[in-house]
């Protein structure tokens, strides 16, 4: 059953294609979109323009201003038909009406129409006007002008439009190319998001993103442990060969102090973790990062409540937990500019509100920058310098781990303090 189960369960490759594959579908959508809008803007205020041109150009003309104050109405109808079809056609518009002071139509598409009144805004101060409105040929997009007599006072008027079904028409038109370049990016992201399935399973094989997570924290864990267990050999070295040779020269008494005061050491942090049946793996991180922070001359306290509940962790994950936090605060803390005696890192574990436990880790580093915040979880950003290896992956971890355990965290400043706040373990576990 497990093993179906699992098998159900995408790799984080397959994760990582359908999150880009939906992304780009996503973009092209909104390209698609964003190009359509785009076209039917650019018709319309095409259309615009255009009528505006014709309808300002025709009212100048000396043959319209003629023929809208002529006293011979058919003979002006009849002088004005094929100069306006022949400008309308030209120009690819649906309709050039010339009319009269009063908006009677000299001209229309339609010569049913002619002798009728012009349907739309004639505006009352003399101006020019584009609007929509719906006449005979339905709604359109139109410009009327006013013509004007040689003492410029209004004796007509000219209106061009393109009706509204001629500019959907254009859009259409447009719409295999609009398609053509929404499919270009679409197929352009496809093969970006193969590309990096590709490159994901070649790194994560076929783990789905939590074995990918686990095998990231089980690094980070052998990392943390190995450089513990790296100082605590190398201080246990010194102190072996530093005893010998008190022995040679027959100082017994200072050779046996000491030794006496590293296993004091060890053996109050392992009493601690003892007390409340703590993870024996985290003990044994504690006296690394002890001999560590001995190294780093910096003051290194651990405080351990009896009373704590062990977090619902297994031990690679608290490993990474603790030791990535631990690790931060050492490295701030050795940042600091003051004597050795100000230097000092301090673990606390202890009882939480609601059965939880709460593992607090301060230091006497210069602190979080204010720009970040937050942010110091977020993968790839640190306040460490930029060209050390792995910077910006330690907190990021932390912070999926925790969240994945169904616990919380957080940091603040003066001094510089990350708690974490984690379920406890099942009685169960914690006999074990």
């Amino acid at each position: 059953m497990a093993t179906t189960r699992r098998a159900r369960v995408r790799s984080a490759a397959s994760r990582v294609f359908a999150l880009l594959i939906g992304s780009v579908l996503l973009i092209g959508a909104a390209i698609g979109v964003f190009l359509t809008w785009e076209a039917q803007t650019s018709a319309r205020q095409e259309a615009e323009h255009v009528t505006a041109a014709i309808a300002h150009a025709l009212s100048a003309a000396p043959l319209v201003r003629s023929a809208v104050t002529a006293s011979d109405r058919p003979a002006a109808e009849a002088s004005l038909r094929a100069y306006v079809e022949s400008a309308r056609t030209g120009a690819g518009l649906d309709f050039i009406t010339v009319m009269d002071r009063d908006g009677v139509r000299l001209t229309h598409p339609d010569p049913a129409q002619v002798g009728g009144h012009y349907l739309g805004t004639i505006p009352a101060d003399g101006r020019t006007l584009t609007e929509q409105y719906t006449g005979t040929l339905g709604p359109s997009v139109r410009t009327i002008s006013p013509v004007h007599d040689a003492g410029g006072a209004v004796v007509g008027w000219v209106s061009a439009g393109v009706t509204v079904e001629s500019l959907a028409g254009a859009l259409l038109r447009r719409l295999p190319v609009i398609v053509l370049l929404t499919l270009a990016v679409v197929a352009l992201g496809a093969v970006g998001a193969v590309l990096a399935r590709l490159a994901t399973r070649r790194i994560t094989g076929d783990l789905n993103a939590r074995d990918v997570r686990d095998a990231v924290a089980g690094f980070e864990s052998v990392r943390t442990l190995g450089e513990a267990l790296r100082a605590q050999t190398h201080e246990h070295g010194n102190r072996l060969h530093t005893a010998l040779a008190l022995l040679e020269l027959d100082r017994k008494d200072e050779a046996i102090a000491l030794l006496s005061d590293s296993s004091v050491q060890s053996q109050s942090v392992i009493d601690q973790m003892t007390l409340r049946d703590g993870d024996p793996t985290v003990a044994a991180l504690l006296l690394g990062k002890a001999s560590q922070a001995k190294e780093r001359r910096v003051h290194w306290q651990v405080v351990v409540d009896p009373t704590a509940p062990r977090a619902d962790l297994d031990p690679v994950d608290a490993v990474a937990v603790v030791g990535n936090l631990i690790d931060n605060a050492l490295d701030a803390a050795g940042q600091d500019a003051t004597d050795d005696a100000g230097r000092w890192v301090r673990v606390e574990i202890a009882p939480a509100e609601g059965g939880e436990v709460a593992i607090t880790v301060s230091d006497s580093g210069p602190g979080i920058p204010a720009d970040l915040g937050d942010r110091v979880f977020e993968h790839g950003v640190s306040t460490k310098p930029s060209d050390r290896a792995g910077r910006g992956v330690g907190l990021a971890l932390v912070r999926d781990v925790v969240q994945a355990a169904g616990g919380s965290i957080t940091v603040t400043n003066d001094p510089t303090t990350f708690r974490v706040t984690l379920p406890a373990a099942p009685a169960k576990a914690r006999r074990r």
